[in-house]
């Protein structure tokens, strides 16, 4: 099967978890359009679940299909979101997300939500993630090179996150990205702790104990990884 295929598959397993009356995240990068894309479907069908987006990008596809859009001012408890991620950690489910630029308001979305539910194909799966790939972390402008050298100070290699005309990337909320390398990482959940403290950074990609199961497309089919409760 190819990726296009294998993403479908996991997006239509996990949207299929959607009932009448649900608030639902809507996740933002080219998975979770295509859950997007299936939950469309559903609502023609007879569905009835409002959305909350996480990015402009996702509401303007939300709306081009029907699906009637909340906020978090109307809408404080989510029953579930639907997103991809760039890398899932296997054995923690921990997630590296944010290449696609949304990382911040995916994680506010996720962290209001009783359950985060992950669509990826196989070859996202990682013994540890974010190990030589780039870590997207959303920065603050005004000095952005002042944090980017603070984030060289825990292992980094950063660079500006960039258009093709060459300005600066700005989020959604207009900050820069910053995506880090590390070369070695002795746990993302460190990392992660360590990076909340650095003056200038709004946000980071990593999302640690936030997933509640993983549903992986394979040539084999879909199978959901589920997090142990701790």
């Amino acid at each position: 099967m190819d990726q296009n295929r294998l993403k479908m598959a996991a997006a239509e397993s996990a949207a299929k978890q959607v009932r009448d009356g649900m608030i639902i995240g809507l996740g933002t990068g080219s998975t979770a359009t295509l859950a997007v894309s299936v939950l469309g479907k559903r609502l023609q069908a007879g569905l009835r679940f409002v959305g909350i987006p996480t990015s402009e990008r996702t509401a303007a596809q939300a709306r081009a299909l029907g699906i009637p859009l909340s906020d978090l001012a109307d809408e404080p408890q989510i029953d579930m979101t639907i997103d991809g991620a760039d890398e899932v950690e296997e054995a923690t489910l921990d997630l590296v997300k944010g290449r696609g630029g949304a990382l911040l308001r995916e994680k506010i979305v996720a962290n209001a939500s009783k359950r985060l539910v992950i669509i990826v194909d196989d070859s996202k799966l990682r013994s540890q993630v974010a190990v030589g790939s780039p870590v997207p972390i959303e920065v603050v402008s005004f000095g952005w090179q002042a944090t980017a050298r603070e984030l060289s100070k825990l292992g980094a290699r950063p660079s500006l996150r960039r258009n093709p005309d060459g300005e600066p990337f700005r989020s959604d909320g207009g900050n820069y990205i910053l995506d880090c390398v590390f070369e070695q990482i002795a746990s993302a959940e460190s990392l992660a702790s360590s990076l909340d403290h650095v003056v200038g950074v709004v946000e980071h990609g990593f999302f640690i104990g936030m997933t509640s199961e993983v549903h992986v497309a394979g040539a084999g089919g879909v199978r959901v990884l589920s997090r142990t409760p701790s």
